[in-house]
């Protein structure tokens, strides 16, 4: 068999070296923090510290602006292993990187350095503001206004449901500039907290992700310069848009990582609990309960790392494969970690193992960054436009 063929559909040695690594901080310094930042609901502090020693916090930043220039695939590999262990804690590269992909793919040379520069080098994080009370899915119907003024903007409006917001140091925020062409009519700013007029509101009170704050972002007459500005004047949407295909798969990583860590505890779990003599792993059913989820997991994985592969190479079917990834893995994940509460029983349902807080978390990928309905759409849409793989 020839090396190329033995090596089809396996990670490269460099992307294994990455989730070794990876992995070794998760389990050491994130872990031992996932149940306390759950029940505090507090921000993951020694997992931000810990991500940032190491490089992990914002690994898709590109060297030149002095980040690791970690490629789509490691960037889903570390999101993947630190949702392994805490998915509260899997947001702060994911969010980092959803944060500034608008200024990496739409912005000029100048805001790139500024801010992707600042990113990197661990000088806060970077959160993104599209939605508002009344634009969710209808992500177009955006009431915040961006009205000229001077050699700048003048910003108000409310954005809601902003995850790690007030704890970001930076913000892409969407911006109606020309309420008559709606999508065509809005831009993307960056917004930095110390503003003038920037406030938040009190963190959501969440079934999940508690560690991972949850506020409105509040914008009262907050002035920006012009060299603020994502792109030209009214291309924000587009860039929002091509944002979120790239952005899906590391929902789909998260949802991968999340499953990953349920199957592993339970694994472990039905080999050492007894009943009627023998461990409860010996019993059929339970083994057909783990086949399924091994045999979901690794299919949500294969089809996450493909997505990432058309992120890299911004292949025409990004689009479709991004949906289908984040909507497949992020179903897996929710019946994974359903499952496995069940193979714990009654200690499943307790805070005293960890696969009810997986649950808990795992049910927010089915709805973040797109509902799994509105992923359902994306995909077919392509579909039908009759771009489709050409593996």
């Amino acid at each position: 068999m020839s090396s190329a063929a033995s090596e089809m559909f396996a990670l490269s040695e460099e992307h294994q070296a990455i989730r070794e690594a990876v992995r070794a901080v998760a389990e050491a310094k994130i872990a031992p923090f996932a149940a306390e930042v759950d029940e505090e609901a507090r921000f993951p502090s020694e997992a931000n510290e810990a991500l940032t020693a190491a490089d992990f916090h914002a690994p898709h930043v590109p060297e030149e602006y002095g980040g690791a220039g970690a490629d789509a695939l490691a960037t889903v590999l570390v999101i993947e292993e630190v949702a392994r262990v805490c998915v509260s804690s899997s947001l702060i590269p994911a969010v980092n990187k959803l944060g500034s992909l608008p200024v990496q793919i739409g912005g000029n040379e100048e805001i790139k350095a500024k801010y992707l520069g600042k990113l990197a080098a661990g000088e806060g994080g970077f959160s993104y503001c599209l939605s508002e009370p009344d634009a969710g899915s209808d992500a177009a119907n955006q009431k915040t206004r961006a009205v000229r003024e001077g050699d700048g903007w003048v910003l108000n409006g409310v954005k809601r449901w902003i995850t790690n917001a007030g704890e970001s140091e930076y913000y892409t925020v969407l911006a109606q500039t020309d309420p008559e062409k709606r999508s065509k009519g809005i831009t993307a700013f960056v917004v930095e907290r110390s503003d003038e007029g920037v406030s938040f509101g009190a963190p959501e009170k969440k079934l999940g992700i508690k560690g991972s704050p949850t506020r409105e972002v509040y914008l009262d007459d907050v002035r920006i310069p012009e060299d603020r500005i994502i792109g030209d004047v009214g291309e924000g949407f587009s860039i929002a848009m091509r944002t979120l295909d790239h952005t899906r798969v590391t929902i789909a990583a998260q949802a991968v990582g999340v499953a990953q860590g349920a199957l592993d505890y339970a694994l472990g779990y039905v080999q050492e609990r007894k009943q009627f003599g023998k461990p409860v792993a010996e019993f059929q059913g339970l083994q057909f309960l783990i086949a399924d989820m091994g045999m979901k997991i690794e299919a949500a994985r294969q089809l996450t790392y493909a997505a990432a592969g058309r992120s890299e190479r911004g292949d025409k079917d990004l689009t479709f494969f991004g949906a289908a990834a984040k909507a497949f893995a992020s179903d897996v994940a929710m019946q994974v970690t359903t499952d496995a509460v069940q193979l714990l029983g009654g200690y499943g349902f307790t805070r005293d193992y960890p696969v009810e807080r997986m649950m808990r978390d795992a049910k927010i990928t089915q709805i973040y960054e797109g509902t799994n309905q509105v992923q359902r759409i994306v995909a077919a849409r392509q579909l039908l436009s009759g771009i489709q793989s050409t593996l």
